[in-house]
């Protein structure tokens, strides 16, 4: 058994640490797993503010958040003051930061809706589609549509990915010029529209007592340190799940996310041709002015 190995520069030690019990995936595999995705992954996560979810000793033991430079932190994990905090926030450069990161047990990774360059303006918005438990896959594809059609209406185009869970993500690039609470109230308002339009399909508020049958619209991630599960992360859950960006014409009855995980993801890469996120990238678009929340 290694006691330490490189990989992307990076020293990862305890290396036949298995983190997912169920498919045997240690950590060696898991960094690998993230130096094969890093081209598609790091245009969305490097030089972000990230909040971390680590489990030192596995997806099925106690994990716990880490936003904050702490003891024993790689140098390859970077810091920087944001206006507002008092502690610096980690980020990362390139693929040795994921690996870092791997190292240090984290086994999600959550990036802000800012860049360091532009601390105070986001150029994310993010629309948490959570279902209740009730609901089937299909029930979430739908929303997704509307969220996406309604967004089209008002000149946006967005995007979708899986979060390693029963939901999806859709997520709108727009150019840094709002503050916070604009882009917040921009979320809330379509969100709250969708809620009001079909109450017995969707809320917007965070009741496990009143979601039965009915969609959470978690507009919140659109916040200071709320953050989203960034595209092509894995999640500390049974399965090894992926947070995979999709082609909106990917979602169909046949889309399940559960094959979406870390020993399929790499494949379903090499096989595309082009990046379902690839126009995110170029993409110019600002907020407009309504609806307000």
């Amino acid at each position: 058994m290694s006691e330490e190995i490189f990989i992307a520069g990076v020293r990862l030690t305890s290396p036949d640490k298995i983190l997912y019990p169920e498919q045997g995936i240690t950590k060696s595999e898991l960094a690998d797993y993230y130096t094969k995705v890093a081209d598609r992954m790091l245009p969305h996560v490097a030089r972000r503010p990230v909040t971390m979810v680590r489990c030192p000793a596995g997806s099925e033991t106690k994990c716990f958040y880490q936003r904050h430079a702490g003891s024993g932190v790689p140098e390859q994990l970077h810091q920087i003051l944001i206006p507002g905090f008092d502690d610096p926030y980690l980020y990362i450069e390139d693929v040795a930061g994921l690996v870092a990161m791997v190292q240090m047990g984290v086994l999600e990774i959550h990036p802000w809706g800012v860049t360091i360059a532009n601390l105070t303006k986001a150029d994310r918005i993010v629309f948490d589609l959570d279902p209740d438990e009730s609901l089937g896959f299909a029930d979430v594809i739908a929303a997704a549509r509307e969220v996406r059609e309604r967004l089209e209406a008002l000149g946006l185009e967005s995007f979708v990915k899986t979060t390693g869970g029963k939901g999806l993500h859709v997520v709108v690039p727009v150019d840094p010029t709002a503050e916070w609470s604009e882009v917040k109230s921009f979320a809330k308002g379509v969100s709250a529209q969708m809620a009001t339009d079909a109450p017995e399909r969707y809320l917007t508020k965070n009741s496990k007592a009143e979601r039965f049958g009915r969609i959470f619209i978690d507009y919140l991630r659109n916040d200071p340190t709320s953050t989203a599960v960034a595209p092509y992360s894995t999640r500390s859950r049974p399965g090894a799940p992926v947070a995979t960006p999709l082609r909106w014409e990917e979602l169909g009855p046949g889309l399940d996310p559960k094959a979406f995980d870390i020993r399929t993801v790499p494949g379903r890469i090499a096989r595309q041709r082009s990046d379902p996120w690839d126009a995110m990238l170029e993409l110019r678009q600002t907020l407009p002015d309504l609806p307000r929340g």
